[in-house]
Order: C-alpha cells, then sequence, then structure tokens
C-alpha cells in the first residue's frame, strides 16, 4: 500500500512540473537514459526509483521531457517505441483523438511504399515545426493576459497568426 501511494504521489508531482509543451528535448538528471524494464507479466519497472510504474508515469515522464529507455526485461530489446505507441493508443481511445481515420489510413498507406522513410522524416519535422510555433505563441501570448502590459496591437497580431494556420478551425472540447 505505501508504494501505491508513493507512485500517486510521485505522479502528482509529475502533473505539477510538467512543462506541457510538445517538442520539448528529452533531458536526463545524470546525463543518462533512465531504464525502465517491462516483465512478462506486463509490468514495467523503474530501475532508477526501484519501483513498479504504470504508462501514466511513462507518460508523466514524456511530459516532463525525460529521456528514457524501455527494455523487455526478459531479451534485452528495445521496446520504447513500443510502449510510447502505447500510450498514443490510450490517449486516442479515452480522449478527444487527434488523429482522423483519413489520417492513420494514409499514414498505413506509407508503409511499405518507397517514400516511407521521408515520410516519417516529414512528420518528425512537421511536428517540430509545430512544437516550436506552440512555444513562441505562449511566450508571446503571456504579455496578452497581463492587464498591466495589455498590447491591442499584439493581440490582434497573435489572433491572426492563428487564423493563418492551414486548417486550424479553433480548438477541440476539453477532455472530461
Amino acid at each position: 500500500m505505501a508504494t501505491s501511494r508513493r507512485r500517486t504521489s510521485r505522479s502528482a508531482e509529475a502533473h505539477a512540473s510538467a512543462p506541457g509543451t510538445p517538442g520539448t528535448a528529452p533531458s536526463s538528471a545524470m546525463g543518462q537514459k533512465r531504464v525502465l524494464k517491462k516483465y512478462p507479466n506486463r509490468r514495467l519497472y523503474d530501475t532508477q526509483n526501484s519501483t513498479y510504474i504504470t504508462l501514466q508515469d511513462v507518460k508523466d515522464m514524456v511530459l516532463q521531457g525525460q529521456d528514457f529507455q524501455v527494455l523487455d526485461a526478459k531479451t534485452a530489446e528495445d521496446i520504447t517505441r513500443s510502449i510510447l505507441l502505447q500510450i498514443i493508443l490510450e490517449e486516442e481511445t479515452d480522449g478527444v483523438p487527434m488523429f482522423s481515420t483519413a489520417m492513420l489510413a494514409n499514414i498505413i498507406r506509407f508503409y511499405g511504399h518507397a517514400m516511407q522513410g521521408m515520410m516519417g522524416h516529414y512528420l518528425e519535422q512537421n511536428l517540430q515545426a509545430f512544437a516550436d510555433l506552440q512555444r513562441q505563441w505562449t511566450e508571446q501570448s503571456k504579455t496578452l493576459y497581463d492587464p498591466t502590459q495589455f498590447n491591442t496591437e499584439a493581440w490582434s497580431q497573435w489572433t491572426k497568426m492563428f487564423q493563418a494556420v492551414p486548417g486550424f478551425s479553433g480548438f477541440p472540447p476539453a477532455k472530461k
């Protein structure tokens, strides 16, 4: 029972300190990747803290920008991508989906295609560019909400930037 309380508290701390900005480069406290092991019973073990963790804890590590690697405990195979895909699947199932059916179908069509390698690179570069823009908008918007420094021209430019984004039709409804 003490370990579950400790895990819950650590998870709450992770949410409180998470930067929440996509595209943040991974970091680690000692310059080394944090190693997680996945056992045949499907449990994840954090070798740094010597505790079992959940997928939510792994998601929190991603949000904090921590650099980690997930290894299969039996074979030592790197299964990090598989765990990250599992987190995405849960987010797509439980929350407001980010990917439409048409988009997922198009991604599947690129597998085995001569352009597969290029498509992965293209998506990665565009996601990074989008994350960089989001960081810039966040920084610029900080002064927009400060009543002592409100700048109507900056507000106008900021809203025009959002309207100029192709396909932007507003924000999705918040998760419940």
